[in-house]
């Protein structure tokens, strides 16, 4: 029996930001109580290899559902075959003013303005480091706000060295809206230099220690056909090994919450399925299966998920469905996709 249904009803009597505080200490007593699989059930089990990583199945949570590894085990407990944490930076930062986080019910979407906000690297290492590592952790990286845009390369090597022993996989995060200037890190020689830097960095600490952890670019859902072109030739040219396709949007289709609309931020779910759906098309035959591609952004259903990978994507990753349907989705999509 579902009972997320009438969890969320609760929950969502709660300001957003509270209402996901309350969830993640309920779902991290569930697990430390040793009744996640009661409630959730079994872990599908459909191992799939990609990036030179085993990958228990195919579903991963999205990063910006646990900024700072507090809950790596209760979200593994859930069923997902990996869980990215983050977007972490180098130093600790509160994020935007709140009210930052926008439920649009009617919509099935969410809106956040975060910026960000995180307790740093340090502590999101020491998080990963007493977690049981009972699936496969992606790292989430970006700058500081009060770091120029000439210096954020150094904000995102410092936060690769640190969190690179750590780490099965490391994702540049240089497409979330909430952080200004952030995307214009996606084009021309800010790109080039930021990939170069970051495959020098990875090839050092591959020496260092004795271990290749892969590296992957967070893209927006926002690009044009051209932009996603370039990015791809980009991504080819410096050999990055992975691509997630697509973070949250700026762009308002049209929404029925018309109240929460106007809120600035990056919109997710179901109204950016389209859009997200059409960078995956465009992005995939570009790179032509030389890279693998992460799908997430409106994946609301099994059905969502499937067309994703038929679409070329490896995996999937949740967010929004998540905070919709909860943890049944996980094993929904899994089933469809073994």
């Amino acid at each position: 029996m579902n009972l997320y249904p009438l969890f969320r009803a609760v929950l969502f009597m709660f300001d957003p930001e509270r209402a996901h505080a309350i969830s993640m200490t309920l779902l991290e007593i569930v697990y430390r109580l040793k009744l996640s699989r009661v409630l959730f059930g079994q872990r599908k089990q459909a191992p799939v290899k990609v990036l030179g990583l085993e990958f228990p199945n195919a579903v991963g949570l999205a990063a910006g559902l646990d900024k700072n590894g507090d809950h790596i085990d209760a979200l593994a407990a859930c069923g997902f075959g990996f869980v990215e944490i983050g977007t972490v930076t180098p130093r600790p930062q509160p994020g935007n003013p709140k009210p930052r986080l926008f439920r649009l019910v009617k919509d099935q979407a969410i809106i956040n303005r975060m910026g960000f906000n995180n307790a740093g690297v340090e502590y999101l290492v020491n998080k990963v480091k007493a977690s049981k590592r009972d699936c496969v952790i992606g790292i989430n990286i970006g700058k500081n706000r009060d770091t120029s845009l000439e210096h954020a390369v150094d904000d995102y090597v410092s936060a690769f060295e640190q969190v690179y022993p750590h780490a099965d996989y490391i994702a540049v995060n240089i497409s979330s809206p909430n952080t200004p200037g952030l995307r214009d890190l996606q084009h021309g020689e800010e790109l080039n230099r930021l990939l170069q830097t970051l495959k020098h960095s990875q090839r050092q600490l591959g020496e260092k220690y004795g271990s290749y952890k892969p590296l992957l670019v967070k893209i927006a859902p926002d690009l044009s056909d051209e932009e996603i072109r370039q990015l791809a030739n980009a991504l080819l040219e410096n050999a990055v090994d992975g691509v997630i396709a697509t973070n949250t949007s700026n762009q308002r289709p049209q929404l029925k919450s018309t109240a929460l609309a106007a809120e600035q931020g990056g919109l997710s779910g179901r109204p950016i399925q389209p859009q997200s759906d059409h960078v995956l098309t465009v992005l995939i035959n570009e790179l032509n299966g030389k890279i693998p591609v992460i799908a997430v952004g409106g994946i609301m259903s099994a059905a969502d998920a499937q067309r994703k990978i038929q679409a070329g994507a490896c995996l999937v990753q949740l967010y929004t469905g998540f905070i919709y349907s909860g943890p049944q989705l996980i094993s929904d999509i899994a089933d469809q996709l073994s």
